[in-house]
């Protein structure tokens, strides 16, 4: 069966670019590989390089799973990638000059649809309850989104407090409250969950409704052996000494993790220029999600509705009554206005969102032009003297650490496990640096850094550190201009605002477009 479905996918492919050079009239010179394929597909499949069969118990059993494309998770939409100009549009009315415009290449990627919810934050508060109330309940406390965000000194938001997280009629309202490390947390969650999802829907795994604190499914322990839940069934093991075996990432069964987006993902598809480009021409570039420079839709339909949620002008966060201009107090649900030509939801008003990079003024001028990021820390899981993985840690999980530099002495491309500070400056650029002849003293050198760590210094020079991470897009309580998606602000990342939320993004792997293209 395996051969058969590989034979038709060669076969598909095959004639997909039999069409196109038969046009170039070189259908001569494609018969030969034509025939190739079409011999190699009728047997049974061997290895290019070695001659070997594959998938043969007879001679050792090597595996090749038949495999078409990668399966799109809950709630996400695929983003086709490219080249597209980063950063400002419109006049920097704060003259930070912190998003100087750079072209860049964005990979493609997976993106959620909405924000996420109350509601769904909810699903993971319950979960985390069930599982680790008992024995680690600061686990469920440490997620807990701050309510008390909502509170003004000189405006009654009390209702807010009470009811935004957990009334029913907040349920797919935009989840505000979170800082930045429990949007992350949030996402680790949701990776072990949907993979579970599927190998239950796999046959793999039974439903276990019983998962305890230091037994519960997390994708890195099943995939280390760790992890045995309530087995249904291993697949079977074609290596002539083993019966059955775990699922491993070989099987592109497992989805890659969730995590936030980086900037230049949230901004690439906040923009959405698939929508305005021919061939290779953007046609027409976008202040804002959508075309124009105004905020209103100019469709004869819906002439004059506001295409987002924000604040039209000081004291007007809604509109005269009888003719609300965009039907919103505070934030909106999740699925208001029109989605951009992405099909994602509220990129522009409703709530700013978290992505995961450090915040630095000049990151555009350092970061590479190819899938750009900065807030790299390169870790390796936990091994015992034997080189095995160290056994979970009493909440189930895998132990990580940051790697060393003795471990990375022949690399080239970094040495260094935190590479956050990378070009940020020498010590003769920061603010306290050290007379000559002190350089001597190394361990001081690297205490008065440009951008100092909150706690490692006695005096801080800089509103900015490690810990400043980037939020994007506008919010309910914003004006028109910060819904650009070039504009960028920074917040400390255990903090939360009651304008701040966050939606989930993927890594796509292989094809950036699938077969479909």
């Amino acid at each position: 069966m395996r051969n058969f479905v590989t034979f038709f996918k060669i076969i598909r492919l095959t004639l997909s670019e039999l069409n196109f050079i038969q046009m170039k009239n070189n259908f001569r010179a494609y018969l030969p590989v034509l025939a190739g394929v079409l011999l190699f597909s009728c047997g049974k499949e061997v290895s290019q390089t070695t001659g070997w069969e594959y998938n043969n118990e007879a001679n050792g059993g090597f595996e090749v799973t038949p495999y078409e494309e990668q399966e799109t998770g809950p709630g996400l939409v695929l983003i086709e990638g490219g080249t597209f100009m980063m950063g400002r549009v419109e006049q920097d009315v704060t003259y930070d000059w912190a998003n100087i415009p750079r072209q860049v290449t964005v990979s493609s990627f997976y993106m959620d649809e909405t924000e996420v919810a109350n509601l769904h934050y909810r699903e993971y508060l319950y979960w985390l309850s069930r599982v680790y109330g008992t024995d680690y309940p600061e686990v469920y406390k440490k997620a807990l989104p701050d309510t008390l965000v909502w509170r003004t000194k000189l405006a009654w938001n009390e209702p807010y407090v009470e009811h935004y997280l957990r009334h029913p009629a907040y349920a797919y309202y935009p989840v505000v409250g979170v800082n930045w490390i429990q949007a992350r947390d949030f996402c680790v969650w949701r990776t072990d969950r949907v993979n579970e999802f599927i190998l239950i829907r796999e046959g793999i795994l039974a439903v276990n409704p019983n998962q305890t604190a230091d037994d519960n499914y997390q994708t890195d322990a099943y995939l280390s052996g760790q992890y045995e839940g309530a087995l249904i069934q291993d697949l079977p093991d074609l290596d002539p000494n083993k019966d059955t075996r775990k699922v491993r990432m070989e099987d592109g069964i497992l989805l890659p993790r969730y995590r936030l987006p980086t900037e230049a993902e949230w901004e690439f598809s906040a923009l959405g220029l698939i929508g305005n480009t021919f061939f290779e021409r953007v046609v027409e570039r976008r202040i804002f999600p959508w075309n124009g420079h105004f905020v209103r839709n100019p469709d004869p339909k819906y002439m004059g509705n506001m295409m987002a949620n924000f604040q039209r002008g000081r004291g007007d966060m809604m509109g005269v009554a009888g003719r609300l201009n965009d039907n919103a107090d505070v934030t909106a649900p999740i699925f208001a206005y029109w989605p951009n030509d992405y099909g994602l939801y509220n990129m522009a008003g409703n709530v700013s969102e978290w992505v995961m990079d450090i915040y630095r003024p000049l990151s555009f001028e350092d970061q590479s032009g190819f899938r750009p990021f900065r807030g790299n820390v390169y870790q390796t899981q936990v091994r015992d003297e034997e080189g095995a993985i160290a056994e979970k840690d009493s909440l189930g999980r895998i132990r990580w650490r940051d790697v060393t530099e003795e471990e990375n002495l022949d690399r080239r491309n970094y040495k260094k496990a935190d590479n956050i500070n990378f070009l940020d400056g020498d010590q003769m650029s920061t603010v306290d640096f050290m007379s000559p002849a002190d350089t001597t003293n190394e361990l001081d050198v690297q205490s008065k850094m440009m951008y100092q760590n909150k706690g490692e210094a006695a005096s801080i020079t800089s509103m900015i550190d490690n810990r400043s991470r980037v939020y994007k897009g506008g919010s309910w309580k914003d004006r028109a201009y910060w819904m650009g998606p070039g504009t960028r602000r920074f917040l400390d990342e255990d903090q939360e605002t009651a304008w701040i939320g966050f939606r989930c993004a993927m890594a796509r792997v292989g094809s950036p477009t699938g077969l479909s293209k």
